[in-house]
This record gives structure tokens, C-alpha cells and sequence, in this order.
């Protein structure tokens, strides 16, 4: 059966099997104090133009969120986020359980607006009682988001500007960071992003990696003793260069970067093929994340023969669907794929 249920099904890049096969059995310090992870960190720092960032490993994208947002927040502050965001829908209350509200705002396509924001900070900050509500410490957005769509360089730029405005840091979520950088309709390059933000990370589970986020706080602005929250969040491994030999190899010779432009490219191959069976489109998505709308009689004819997700309803008779194509995709299942349909 044909796959296009997640971006993350298949193992990891065939180049980074390699090298941990290759240094299986070289002994090295613990928890990401060994050269390969070290080499990573200097890899990442140059490729985003940032040489005073502070880069720290973590095992997952769940672990990555609460870690970062819980570090970062006072006790009595909460996290600003979109409806549809990934914290607060798909992490089982995780930034919740650290004792952080997660406050939301209405989502544009999964986006949030600069607008939308600056509104909701000047009508909190203007209510005489908000010292009796949760204050809002900081910003989370995705890139890309939920629905596979990127922020432009004036979007981002702009919500940056009201955080700045508000002394509140600006958390890109990046779990799959490659595909949107990658994408036809991106105009940020890699060395612009940490401009346009406080933190945010680069995800190898859903990007070629076995497992592992690396976390790049832009301007040497991590919270003091991350390292010990990290381990504090059970994200922290011990064998810590299995995380550094992973980003170590994906940032060399821009193989990320490489392994994402063809995800997007498959999408894009995917996207053209349901648009000529007469497929209306969700949610237009640039990435590697594609929606359509179908029938649920269709939809679940299709799930005998094809793995996907289904999203949301539509109507009483028909569902938004969501298809995803990663580093892994081979263009002859795609091409399957429009046989079967």
C-alpha cells in the first residue's frame, strides 16, 4: 500500500545510516559534549549566518516546544498561539503540564496575523485587571504551519516588530523548517530567519533525521541552564551524538536542504495530479503538506489502496483530506498514485 499519511514513516537519510554504522563503535563524552555534535552545532551556526547563536539538541518536536516555551515563560505567563496551532491541538497539553496557558488567537490559513496580535496586546494590556490573567510572556508560530503554508518576509517581519514592540520573544516551531525554506513561494532565505525571530529549531524527525530538533537561539539569548531544563523535560539523551552525527551530516554539503526541495517537489507533482481528476483544493499549500476535498464515500474507497489523513469535515457528505510527501518520496508511487485515483 502507498503512503502519504506523514513525513516521517520512513527511517532516516541513507547517508546518515552510514555514519552511524560507520563510528558504531568509536567512544565518545555523553550527552552532546562529543566533536560530531560539536561540528553540527558550527554547521548550523554558519548555514543561518548566526556565529553567537546558541544550538542545543533535543530528542522531539513535543519535547522541543514545552522545553523552550517552559524555559522562557515567567510562572504566571502563557504562550500566544493560533487556534490550530501544534501546541496547542497535537501535543497532549504538553505546554499546559509545565503550568503555561496557552492563549489563542484566530488563525488565517494557520497563520497568525500582525494585526490580530498587536489588537489582542493592546486590548489585554488596557483592561484594568489583567494583573489577574494570565500574561502573555511570549509568541509561538509554526513555519511551515498546520496547513503546510509559509509566513512571507513582510508577515514575519511584521509580527516580529510587535513582539519587539511588547518585549516578548518570538518562537518559530521549525519541525519541518526544510520544506517551507525549500518551497517555489518561500522569499526568506536561511540567513534572514534568525532575524525575524528570538528562537526557533530545526526538525530532523520529520526531515531526514532518525530522530532529534536542534534549537538555535538566535543571539546567545538562551535562558540560563537550558542544558539542565532540557534534562529536566526527559529530552536530553545520553548518547548524545547520535542527535550531533545526525545534524552533522545533514549539514554537509546542503543535504537538508537538497532532501527537502524534493519533498516539495513531489507535492507539487501530487498537487497537479488532483487538480486534473477535476479535486477541489482545502487549503493551497507550497510545502509538503497537501489538502483537498473529497467525498467520504471516496475518501474511504481511497484508504483501502493509499495511507492518508483524514482532517476535517467539510460538509455532511465530504471531508478535507491531507496527503504528505517527505525527503523519502520516490516520484513512481506519486505516479501510482494518479493511476489509482
Amino acid at each position: 500500500m502507498i503512503s502519504f499519511e506523514s513525513d516521517y514513516t520512513e527511517g532516516a537519510h541513507p547517508a546518515i545510516l552510514r555514519r552511524l554504522v560507520e563510528t558504531n563503535l568509536e567512544q565518545t563524552p555523553g550527552y552532546g559534549l562529543d566533536r560530531y555534535s560539536e561540528s553540527a552545532k558550527e554547521r548550523i551556526r554558519k548555514e543561518f549566518g548566526v556565529p553567537e547563536a546558541d544550538v542545543f539538541f533535543l530528542v522531539g518536536g513535543t519535547q522541543t516546544n514545552s522545553t523552550v516555551i517552559s524555559s522562557m515563560l515567567r510562572d504566571y505567563e502563557g504562550v500566544i498561539a493560533v487556534e490550530t496551532g501544534h501546541i496547542g491541538v497535537h501535543e497532549s497539553g504538553a505546554v499546559e503540564y509545565t503550568g503555561h496557558k496557552v492563549l489563542t488567537l484566530p488563525p488565517h490559513e494557520g497563520k497568525m496575523s500582525a494585526e490580530d496580535l498587536r489588537a489582542y496586546l493592546e486590548a489585554f494590556y488596557a483592561d484594568g485587571t489583567y494583573e489577574h490573567m494570565v500574561i502573555p510572556g511570549m509568541v509561538y508560530i509554526s513555519f511551515p504551519t498546520e496547513f503546510g503554508t509559509i509566513y512571507s518576509k513582510a508577515e514575519l517581519t511584521a509580527l516580529h516588530e510587535v513582539c519587539r514592540a511588547y518585549s516578548i520573544p518570538l518562537f518559530i516551531d521549525g519541525a519541518r523548517l526544510g520544506y517551507g525554506l525549500m518551497s517555489e513561494a518561500n522569499d526568506i532565505a536561511p540567513k534572514e530567519l534568525p532575524g525575524l525571530c528570538d528562537v526557533f529549531y530545526v526538525g530532523g524527525t520529520k526531515v531526514g533525521a532518525l530522530f532529534g530538533e536542534a534549537v538555535v537561539f538566535t543571539h546567545g539569548n538562551a535562558p540560563a541552564h537550558f542544558f539542565t531544563t532540557i534534562k529536566q523535560h526527559g529530552a536530553l539523551m545520553a548518547k548524545g551524538r547520535m542527535l550531533g552525527l545526525q545534524f552533522d551530516t545533514l549539514f554537509t554539503d546542503g543535504l537538508y536542504f537538497e532532501i527537502a526541495r524534493h519533498a516539495d517537489r513531489m507535492a507539487s507533482l501530487l498537487k497537479g495530479i488532483f487538480l486534473e481528476k477535476g479535486y477541489e483544493i482545502f487549503i493551497d499549500s507550497p510545502t509538503n503538506q497537501q489538502f483537498f476535498v473529497m467525498s467520504r464515500q471516496r475518501a474511504s474507497e481511497l484508504h483501502s489502496k493509499v495511507r492518508f489523513e483524514d482532517w476535517c469535515p467539510v460538509d455532511d457528505s465530504r471531508i478535507a483530506v491531507r496527503f504528505v510527501t517527505s525527503w523519502a518520496t520516490k516520484e513512481e508511487n506519486v505516479l501510482a498514485l494518479k493511476e489509482i485515483l
